[in-house]
């Protein structure tokens, strides 16, 4: 049965507790990776990584937290995913059995996994899909020049390579991650044609979050931002008119007030940090989003449900009602409550300030971003 969204939120909200329509945990199970890129939100590539069995005691705890959410909000169903990452996931050479434990818990939830491509030949390719891997993301930042110079040499062949191999074996969703920034904005058309070309089931793009590594890059301006927005778009409309398989996807913080082609259906996005998605850290440090490094509380030591219903960071990130400073008298402060709340927590301290890129917003924040 198909419940329309906002009749899910009243109902839920009027519980006074949120239950979402997904609950996606991004597993970082490594901060070890084979790259080094340049605007990585890592700081180090080690880290205090978990035993095999308490990986195996994680997956259990998503499994209670999703039976708690089902109770919630019924009689809305609530899809459960996982997808898991690092630094680079294949790094961990329990990686595999990990895999092996998910693929057993299919009734519960879908699993996917984030990765450089690096890994992925043709024989992991069709290992993954075996497994039942429900997605496979690799990060490409540019063509090959503007991406290796991000990333590491030869990193635009390893990934085209990955993506190939996944389309080839196929019963997989294949997409490809773009991060934006000032060096790389203007080359997404160009990475969304590549992806329409190999056939991936999806081209998307986030926003730089000046955080870690890339604490000393140079997230976009307002109009950079828009202009940005623009882009995407016209990348859209342009994968639609060649009848192409590959998705351009526009749901991410600001990606709505897009002009060019806009889609009638497409409704106004709100961050879903530590509401529809969360993070466990390799040391099972729980937090909001990876980039929103803000630590609530350890899943070895705090049973995982009760910190994703009980703590206050948490629930104030749930809050309808709140509205973000600088977006008092916008249009859509209910809807996209803030835009980029990771951008607004690294350039200003505050996750609940206006997104630094938003040419919309009032806060003087978003003038000198």
């Amino acid at each position: 049965m198909h419940y329309p969204r906002e009749e899910m939120y009243t109902f839920l909200s009027e519980k006074k507790v949120f239950g979402p329509p997904s609950l996606n945990l991004q597993w970082h199970i490594t901060d070890c990776c084979n790259f080094r890129c340049k605007h990585c939100y890592q700081e180090t590539y080690s880290s205090e990584e978990l035993p095999f069995q308490a990986l195996n005691n994680i997956v259990e705890q998503y499994k209670e937290l999703l039976d708690k959410t089902v109770q919630i909000s019924k009689p809305f169903p609530v899809r459960g995913h996982i997808n898991v990452t690092g630094g680079e996931p294949f790094v961990r050479d329990d990686f595999i059995e990990l895999l092996e434990i998910l693929s057993a818990n299919r009734d519960y939830f879908s699993f996917g996994i984030l990765s450089n491509g690096s890994y992925i030949d043709e024989k992991m390719a069709e290992k993954l899909r075996d497994l039942g891997v429900r997605n496979v993301q690799v990060s490409i930042e540019g063509l090959k020049k503007t991406n290796d110079k991000i990333r590491a040499p030869g990193s635009f062949d390893d990934a085209v390579s990955a993506l190939k191999n996944l389309v080839r074996v196929g019963g997989i969703v294949t997409g490809i991650s773009f991060t934006a920034s000032q060096k790389n904005y203007r080359e997404f058309s160009k990475v969304a044609r590549l992806g329409c070309y190999l056939g991936v089931a999806m081209v998307w793009s986030d926003r730089l979050v000046p955080y870690g590594s890339g604490i000393n890059m140079d997230c976009l301006s307002p109009e950079e931002t828009r202009e940005y927005v623009n882009s995407l778009y016209k990348a859209k409309k342009e994968a639609k008119q060649g009848n192409f398989r590959t998705r351009i996807g526009t749901h991410r913080a600001l990606q709505f007030l897009g002009t060019d082609e806009q889609d009638a259906n497409e409704q106004p996005y709100h961050c879903g940090a530590a509401e529809k998605v969360f993070i466990i850290m390799p040391n099972g440090d729980l937090c909001p989003c990876r980039r929103m490094p803000i630590i609530v509380g350890n899943v070895m030591r705090n049973p995982l449900k009760e910190l994703f219903y009980t703590n206050d960071l948490f629930l104030k990130l749930r809050d309808r009602e709140n509205i973000s400073k600088g977006c008092e008298d916008c249009l859509y402060k209910l809807q996209c409550r803030g835009g980029l709340k990771c951008l607004s927590y690294a350039v200003t301290g505050d996750p609940f300030k206006a997104d630094p890129g938003c040419w919309l917003a009032s806060n003087e924040v978003s003038n000198r971003a």
